[in-house]
């Protein structure tokens, strides 16, 4: 089954794509063969992050980009990363509605997803669904976080372009003297720049900017308003300003070496971390070594060392075929 399922991304069957995102939000078994086979065609999409405060009106922003790309003839995903329900375990589907005047056309494709209780913002769903997208031949992804804060800083690994969007007088001010959030941006957007305020919210991010250290690329301070469509245009000048810098300094392939980099790392502790779980937790010999710790009998540390004595990473099933990949 998952033959038809990546000959159908390849050939641009929208159903099978969508099959294979449940799949992969699923963690269904399948996945792996279904990402592996897709992974040499990929690496052509240009991934842009959109992040920012709650209610920084990031949803209407990527709307009106969504205009503006289409109006390129470029094929587009997005990937709206909404609060996780504590009912379904789903994405609360608030940015989709946001984006129903672009539901029917063929040249986008929306798809909601939850956070499922990553504190970075983006599960590692999100960062599968990404490699599918890019098969599927968009040319434009982009990514909106939930908008969780200071620890939203994920988008960073996975983003060709990261945005942060912020509003007048709605505490951002502040941020700009944080690290976190504000240290992650390539292009800088004051949404609502018809509120009071919009003129002070620029100047402090660009006197954050003047106090960090000097960097080839000095981010843009980008206005816009969603309510007449001003900025959209500049704030899409400054997005392809940077892709142009990106390639042309080299630094986009740098910048995706270190991404594959960070998902070998990330993917050998997943599965680490799943094997450990499978074995140690719920097992006969964990319940016994619980016991002991709460009679005092035993110290967390000394059981920890313990139960890592106990486990088998051969658990992690790698195949003959991989084990002779690396002698």
């Amino acid at each position: 089954m998952h033959e038809r399922i990546v000959q159908g991304i390849l050939n641009g069957e929208r159903r099978m794509a969508a099959r294979a995102i449940s799949l992969i939000e699923n963690e269904d078994p399948s996945k792996n063969k279904i990402l592996s086979e897709l992974y040499p065609n990929t690496g052509k999409a240009f991934v842009v992050g959109i992040t920012g405060s709650p209610g920084a009106g990031k949803s209407s922003l990527v709307d009106r980009l969504l205009t503006i790309l289409r109006q390129q003839a470029l094929s587009v995903a997005v990937i709206a990363v909404d609060p996780t329900s504590p009912f379904s375990g789903g994405a609360i589907l608030g940015d989709r509605i946001r984006m129903q005047e672009h539901a029917l056309d063929k040249g986008i494709f929306i798809r909601s997803m939850g956070t499922r209780g990553s504190l970075g913002g983006l599960s590692r769903a999100t960062k599968d669904v990404l490699q599918v997208f890019d098969a599927f031949g968009k040319d434009v992804i982009l990514i909106e976080t939930v908008g969780v804060g200071q620890s939203e800083v994920d988008i960073m690994k996975y983003a060709d372009t990261t945005m942060v969007i912020l509003t007048p007088a709605g505490g951002d001010g502040i941020q700009t003297m944080k690290a976190g959030i504000m240290e992650i941006a390539d292009i800088f957007v004051v949404n609502k720049a018809d509120m009071p305020g919009a003129d002070r919210t620029c100047s402090e991010i660009s006197m954050m900017l003047d106090l960090s250290c000097a960097k080839q690329w000095r981010p843009p301070i980008v206005r816009t308003s969603t309510l007449d469509g001003s900025g959209i245009e500049e704030m899409f000048a400054a997005i392809e300003k940077h892709r142009l810098f990106l390639e042309a300094s080299g630094q986009l392939q740098k910048v995706r070496e270190a991404r594959i980099r960070r998902d070998v790392l990330d993917l050998i502790e997943y599965k680490i971390k799943n094997s450990v779980w499978a074995q140690v937790y719920g097992s006969e010999s964990f319940e016994l070594i619980i016991g002991r710790i709460m009679s005092r009998e035993m110290d967390p540390y000394a059981a920890a060392n313990l139960l890592l004595c106990s486990i088998n990473l051969d658990g992690l099933g790698l195949l003959p075929a991989e084990k002779t990949m690396l002698e």
